[in-house]
């Protein structure tokens, strides 16, 4: 019960959700009020945009609502320890499991965001470094280095000034976010409504940022570390090149995403930066932060012996390296991708081998077969084993990224009734097309058999089609045909059409299907972070008590 645990911290958590409630409420009142009348009753309702007439977009804006709303209790937490000056550790156990509730939502939402972009926009990829796109993952970057470094002020009591500053960010990336979609100030490909409500917003922001940092300043003698890092080769250290990492991500996104408004203050002309830049400017970072997450958990805690660096990094460091060589020896020359993919399989091997060695003491110990051994060991320690499968969610996710960005094939083609072509090992052949009636839309359906084009056995069947709405008809959408491997997306787009041809966009996307695995085993790992520990049980052992007479004798 944290009002009896945190008597004297509640009331300021409640006052600041209760600012944020506030807010809001101000928002509805006088600037967007969902109850607000029309001089007219239309007939009938425009309908909602056809781009997101898709199943995804049922859950995913609810799944981004939860993460958002649920950043705010840490930032709440964290404001109030400032404010009643009870900045010791108290507050952030209870912080972990508050945070990573809604970073399991936020990341849900982006996959499913990232599945929506992939299944409705039809340009072959599911992450444009969009300002939309964006506007979510700034705060995700912030609130796992947030997670991260909770555990050093817990176990160690440092890094408390960067805890505060990481939720801080958090919520303020929060409330940003949630401006650059209401208000349309940047241009977006998923910005389907625009208000007038930018200012209420820019005013909240630059209270919350000013507020923050004058109560950060005045309490900086209270979050002075309690100890210091006594070496580079120790977990405190790896924690602390996180945060920096994390850090440098979200600072580029957020440059590379309002670098056209001030390029149109300073030079009156917007200059937009596209995906290749992130790539460029974020990649390498994302690199760096995978060499972290294998290197981070088999360092020990103040310092790593030389022994103890021997021992945990000798299987890691050996496997990935021949995979690497193999990777180049079957003829993938490309620097980044083979980088990638190695510390992909080096996080991998650490985590199986963080996993095979608490198995196998808990074996020795209790006798219990590998199964249960895991199991258990799972659902006693499941902060720290619940993380490992978040972190091989990631990998998956990077491999899905690394696989997309730099090994789809891609060829536009147009193809008369039974015509064929070729892409990668595949032979697509033009079929038929079939104009279909929905209640509320026409449908033009392409039919394309896939086979292999050396076997000649059939793949399977692509049905893209057209979509064009009755009430939104110079908006027409596409849905892809798409046959989903664990090696690679066979992905077709329907671009156009005339009486006897038809003009599509095939994609041969590796590894893709993996995407969506990670983002399953994050938010898997998640729970069983978040699952209470069974309890100790506790005996009572009742020892006979020698009477005097007996002691005598």
């Amino acid at each position: 019960n944290y009002r009896n645990k945190m008597a004297t911290l509640m009331p300021f958590v409640n006052a600041m959700l209760l600012m944020t409630s506030l807010f809001f409420l101000v928002l509805l009142v006088f600037s967007a009020n969902p109850f607000e009348q029309y001089g007219f009753a239309p007939p009938d309702g425009q309908g909602l945009n056809p781009l997101l007439q898709n199943y995804w977009m049922v859950i995913h804006p609810i799944m981004l609502y939860f993460g958002y709303v649920g950043l705010a209790v840490p930032f709440a937490f964290g404001a109030a320890a400032l404010l009643s000056k009870q900045v010791g550790n108290e507050w952030v156990r209870i912080m972990r499991r508050w945070t990573l509730i809604p970073w399991m939502f936020l990341s849900a939402g982006i996959i499913m965001g990232s599945q929506w972009a992939y299944m409705e926009l039809g340009w072959g990829g599911y992450w444009a470094w969009d300002p939309v796109e964006n506007a979510s993952f700034l705060p995700w970057i912030t609130a796992t280095a947030f997670l991260h470094s909770l555990i050093i002020q817990d176990r160690r009591g440092m890094l408390k000034v960067w805890n505060m500053v990481l939720i801080w960010a958090t919520y303020f990336l929060v409330i940003l976010g949630t401006f650059t979609t209401r208000s349309g100030i940047l241009e977006s490909v998923h910005s389907f409504a625009r208000s007038n409500i930018g200012p209420f917003f820019l005013g909240y922001l630059i209270i919350v940022a000013f507020g923050f940092l004058w109560l950060l300043f005045l309490r900086m003698p209270l979050l002075q570390s309690e100890n210091q890092i006594d070496s580079v080769m120790s977990r405190e250290a790896a924690f602390l090149a996180n945060n920096w990492l994390f850090t440098g991500i979200a600072f580029a996104t957020l440059w590379g995403t309002f670098f056209p408004m001030f390029s149109e203050i300073v030079t009156s002309q917007r200059i937009s930066v596209a995906a290749p830049w992130f790539n460029k400017v974020v990649g390498p970072l994302f690199l760096l932060l995978f060499l972290m997450m294998g290197v981070g958990p088999l360092l020990g805690w103040r310092r790593t012996s030389k022994e103890m660096l021997i021992k945990q990094f000798t299987w890691p460091i050996v496997i990935s390296v021949v995979f690497a060589v193999a990777l180049f020896v079957l003829g993938h020359s490309g620097i980044y991708p083979v980088i990638g993919l190695a510390l992909c399989v080096f996080v991998t091997v650490t985590i199986i081998q963080e996993f095979v060695r608490g198995v196998l003491a808990r074996r020795t110990t209790t006798g219990e077969n590998p199964f249960t051994a895991m199991w258990r060991l799972m659902r006693r320690n499941g902060q720290r084993y619940g993380g490992y499968i978040v972190h091989l969610g990631i990998v998956l996710i990077g491999v899905a990224v690394i696989g997309n960005e730099f090994y789809q094939t891609t060829t536009n083609v147009t193809l008369g009734y039974g015509e064929s072509a070729q892409l990668g090992r595949y032979t697509f052949v033009f079929d038929d097309l079939v104009p279909e009636r929905a209640s509320n839309r026409d449908e033009y359906v392409a039919y394309l058999t896939v086979s292999n084009a050396e076997t000649g056995n059939t793949v399977g069947e692509l049905k893209p089609k057209r979509n064009i709405y009755f009430k939104t008809p110079d908006m027409p959408t596409s849905e892809v045909g798409l046959i989903m491997r664990p090696t690679e997306d066979i992905y077709v787009v329907l671009n156009g059409w005339d009486q006897t041809t038809a003009t599509f966009s095939i994609f041969l996307n590796p590894l893709t299907m993996w995407m969506w695995v990670g983002g399953l085993i994050i938010v898997l790992g998640t729970l069983i972070c978040v699952w209470p520990a069974p309890r100790r049980r506790e005996v009572t052992v009742t020892m006979p008590q020698p009477t005097i007479g007996a002691a005598a004798d």
